[in-house]
């Protein structure tokens, strides 16, 4: 079967990584979990006192960081950090509160992105993030933009911490997430933006099967594209 790359970028909190988890296992699919990455660096640059602002410091932390992704003895994808299981930790708000300001940093992102590169060297697999169709995979056959509206973004967060056992105010998870996506979009490098070939969905009103059934869907019609020539 001819495989493809199936590229989805969008708002924090739309069901991004869910879908895309969900959507790969479907297809049989690699999944490469991008926000992941950066959520790791910004735990080691908190964990070892990195300043954002100290070229030399930033530079200097990349060099040691290591990011891998293993599947656990239950099928789940978790992250891990020079050698440490890390799923947990970075999905804790006081990592959600830096990512941006780390993941903005040219950087990091240069290093990222020719990890996630590496990474994906054939075709076959599921990746998202912010900026995975417009700067990193821009041949991508099959693009997704993922949005919703903030405050039901803010509930699922709000939701999805709460089953970690993290009790967080739905004000302060709100306020996360309308900071986080000024500074994505408005960063100097690769700021989250649609790609002008992207498909919309907006997963407000939709739950998350129904969101890996439209990426599945889509994904079908490319490849059977692909295959008629």
């Amino acid at each position: 079967m001819s495989k493809i790359i199936i590229a989805i970028d969008g708002y924090s909190s739309c069901g991004k990584s869910s879908t895309a988890k969900k959507a790969a296992a479907y297809i049989g699919y690699s999944y490469i979990d991008t926000g992941a990455m950066y959520r790791a660096v910004t735990l080691f640059f908190i964990q070892n006192h990195v300043s954002a602002s100290s070229e030399k410091e930033v530079a200097a932390a990349l060099e040691n960081i290591n990011i891998e992704f293993r599947l656990s003895t239950t099928g789940l994808n978790e992250t891990y950090l020079n050698g440490l299981n890390v799923e947990d930790e970075i999905r804790k708000l006081y990592v959600a509160n830096k990512v941006s300001e780390v993941s903005a940093i040219a950087e990091v992102r240069h290093a990222m992105v020719a990890q996630q590169r590496k990474m994906a060297k054939k075709r076959g697999f599921v990746m998202d993030g912010r900026d995975i169709g417009t700067v990193v995979f821009p041949e991508a056959e099959l693009k997704i933009f993922m949005t919703a509206d903030p405050l039901v973004r803010a509930q699922r967060r709000q939701i999805e911490l709460m089953a970690k056992g993290e009790i967080t105010d739905l004000e302060d998870i709100l306020k996360n997430i309308e900071k986080r996506d000024i500074i994505d979009t408005t960063r100097a490098e690769s700021p989250l933006r649609q790609a002008e070939d992207a498909v919309v969905i907006d997963t407000t009103f939709m739950t998350l099967d129904e969101q890996v059934d439209q990426v599945i869907l889509l994904a079908d019609m490319v490849i059977s594209q692909k295959l008629r020539g």
